[in-house]
């Protein structure tokens, strides 16, 4: 596996940022690793990269300690941190060749030039980081977090303050990049979650509350009672809904349009479209209300 966290604790002074948090991420998983602020996202992100140690727990990346072997790590991870911290004096390409000698790299121009092209940095590479928009500036980022070609990639809310048509461009990019990497994704934006990532990890306090894939989540919290969506040719009988066996809320939204809840111990819509028939009513549309991933999001961090 790429990521292994076993029983990870870290203190600030008496404050416990981490609370023995334990997970998995298989080499060429994409994991959205969610919860609000100060949860302690940010915290373990720094650990696995070994920017700061755990107080008590092991990590490992690719088999390999990430204290006992730093460097190897170092080696085999990309980093994009929450602020981006850049050299807003230099030039883009001088900037991406600076880093690609930290790691010494061979054929730096050519590497440079790769990680331009990947991450749509063409068009800006003459410029000065500084004169760039925060969109660009992110693209900087991951270009410098995927010049020495790591297995793992480390990324902290990586569309944080872009605009909408420049999020859409960076989760492509990361869609791209995800088919070759491991990738462990800091987020507070659901559509990235839902595009992207193919299981989701949930911290609250330092603890870890959800840890699956993103249909089994939503649908885990959907099991207590369905929610079904209906538009009629005419209005029913709120009373004749409330007889359906299992419905227990009907009520109009408007105009002909319905919301009815059942208890989920089985698919109330045949009963449904069946009580419309003996009323002499058509169904015009019917569709099962799933919970969102922000609806979802709040119940386990609000618990």
């Amino acid at each position: 596996m790429s990521i292994e966290v076993k029983q990870v604790v870290k203190l600030y002074g008496e404050q416990r940022a981490l609370d023995n948090v334990s997970f998995n991420v298989q080499s060429g998983e994409v994991v959205g690793f969610l919860g609000p602020n100060g949860a302690g996202k940010s915290t373990l992100m720094k650990i696995i990269t070994g920017f700061i140690p755990p107080t008590s727990g092991d990590v490992f990346v690719e088999g390999l300690d990430v204290i006992e072997h730093s460097l190897e790590v170092k080696k085999m991870i990309g980093y994009l941190p929450e602020n981006n911290p850049l050299y807003l004096e230099m030039y883009v390409k001088e900037y991406l060749e600076y880093v690609g000698g930290i790691y010494q790299l061979k054929r730096i121009k050519e590497r440079v030039q790769e990680m331009v092209e990947l991450t749509g940095l063409a068009i800006e590479q003459h410029k000065k980081i500084g004169a760039l928009s925060k969109g660009y500036r992110q693209r900087v980022g991951l270009a410098q977090a995927l010049i020495h070609d790591p297995k793992v990639l480390i990324l902290d809310e990586p569309t944080s303050g872009l605009d909408p048509n420049q999020i859409v461009e960076i989760r492509n990019l990361i869609t791209s990049i995800a088919k070759e990497k491991t990738i462990l994704l800091s987020t507070h934006i659901m559509q990235e979650v839902k595009a992207i990532c193919n299981r989701i990890i949930i911290i609250k306090n330092g603890v870890i509350v959800a840890n699956d894939s993103t249909d089994t989540i939503q649908q885990g919290l959907n099991d207590d009672t369905q929610v079904i969506l209906v538009e009629y040719s005419a209005e029913p009988n709120v009373e004749d809904l409330l007889s359906i066996p299992g419905v227990f809320n009907a009520k109009i939204i408007k105009e002909l349009h319905w919301v009815i809840e059942a208890t989920a111990d089985k698919d109330i819509r045949q009963d449904i479209f069946n009580f419309a028939v003996s009323k002499g009513i058509a169904v015009l549309s019917m569709q099962k209300k799933e919970k969102t991933l922000e609806e979802v999001f709040q119940e386990f961090t609000k618990k």
